[in-house]
């Protein structure tokens, strides 16, 4: 670690330390990215001046030293927090942890009065190293709640931009809601072969035209796209074919399938495909059909990061299946999808759950003698 970034990160724990632990509930963050010149201001201006009685604190960044946008945003109430030293997703992962920290110290003495936060990140940002950073940040993830990656695409040079930047695709494969924007000066069959590119890059998010940044304020809050408790919900026209004439740096795939899981190989693929292709996974999760299980298991990644947890039983008569979607760059997805073949179950998995947790313990303790 560099001199620079050790010093921001001693910095952020020290300012983490000085005050109690949060009493209430982890504020919910919005991360708003989109290529350069898509909307993202233009959004966040109406998401501002909407009253949909929300107290909102905003963290915007651009390049250079100084920055542009809260000129260009309208006169709100919301506290505007500017970093004006670098890329939010790169080079001050340390100052946004500061910034996160000392806003929530801030609002516990009364001076800011907030509900929300919204990260408005640079056109060429990969939103991937902001949202790890309420993941790798102990204080972060006690004291905030990432809710969902929001982007904004540009109608009219979309499809030039994700041909030849892949940030722009990384920001599409990222996302949990897609909003395209400008669709009023491209033509349907314009707008129309965006919207195919938009669902190749990713196979989960919903896709939705807004105009002007006229979109519901509960089309940008509350997704719970990174929670592992909300159930996956993938539509059916989701699930179109991966196979597409566009050779992407990112894309996306899915896997599904009745056969019962053994949840130890599960553990093992997923850890295997972490230390092989981790950097390159940008989000991956799903809904498993573990045997002897009753409930789901889900889990979901980000990079090298990785949780499962317990969801609802499965419904009495409904269909038990699993369903996972990977999204990253370069990722082999043949070789995914046969490693996946391993995880099912067989004769020789244990129908009690426990006994795998109880077959480690004794393993482990073996392993210390």
């Amino acid at each position: 670690m560099s001199t620079k970034a050790d010093a921001a990160k001693k910095a952020a724990e020290k300012e983490a330390q000085s005050w109690a632990e949060p009493t209430s509930a982890p504020i919910p963050v919005t991360i708003l990215t989109g290529f350069l010149g898509a909307g993202k201001t233009t959004l966040l201006n109406r998401i501002l001046k909407e009253n949909h009685g929300e107290k909102i604190a905003v963290i915007e960044n651009e390049f250079g030293e100084e920055g542009v946008d809260n000129e260009i945003l309208a006169d709100t109430k919301e506290q505007i927090v500017e970093m004006n030293n670098g890329c939010i997703c790169c080079t001050v992962r340390g100052d946004l942890i500061r910034i996160l920290n000392n806003l929530y110290k801030r609002r516990a003495k009364g001076e800011f009065n907030f509900s929300r936060v919204v990260i408005e990140t640079t056109g060429m940002a990969d939103p991937a190293p902001v949202a790890q950073t309420f993941f790798a940040d102990e204080k972060v993830n006690e004291r905030y709640l990432l809710d969902a990656v929001v982007t904004v695409v540009d109608a009219k040079h979309g499809l030039t931009q994700l041909k030849d930047f892949t940030e722009a695709q990384q920001q599409v494969a990222f996302a949990d809601r897609l909003l395209v924007s400008k669709t009023d000066v491209t033509t349907a069959e314009e707008t129309q072969k965006l919207m195919e590119r938009l669902r190749g890059l990713n196979v989960r998010a919903p896709i939705k035209k807004v105009h002007f940044g006229e979109t519901p304020i509960k089309e940008l809050l509350d997704i719970r796209g990174f929670n592992l408790n909300a159930i996956l919900d993938i539509q059916p026209d989701f699930l179109t074919n991966s196979d597409h004439e566009h050779h992407d740096e990112v894309a996306s795939f899915y896997i599904k399938t009745e056969k019962p899981l053994d949840v130890r190989k599960v553990d093992r693929y997923i850890g295997s495909l972490i230390n092989l292709y981790g950097e390159q996974m940008l989000r991956y999760k799903g809904i498993l059909n573990i045997k002897g299980e009753p409930r789901r298991v889900v889990f979901q990644g980000v990079h090298m990061m990785a949780g499962f947890d317990f969801a609802s039983e499965w419904p009495e008569g409904a269909t038990r299946e699993s369903t996972v979607v990977f999204i990253g760059r370069k990722l082999p997805e043949a070789l995914f999808r046969e490693l996946f073949e391993d995880c099912y179950a067989t004769d020789e998995t244990p129908d009690d759950v426990a006994a795998y947790a109880q077959g480690n313990a004794q393993a482990d303790a073996a392993r210390v003698k």
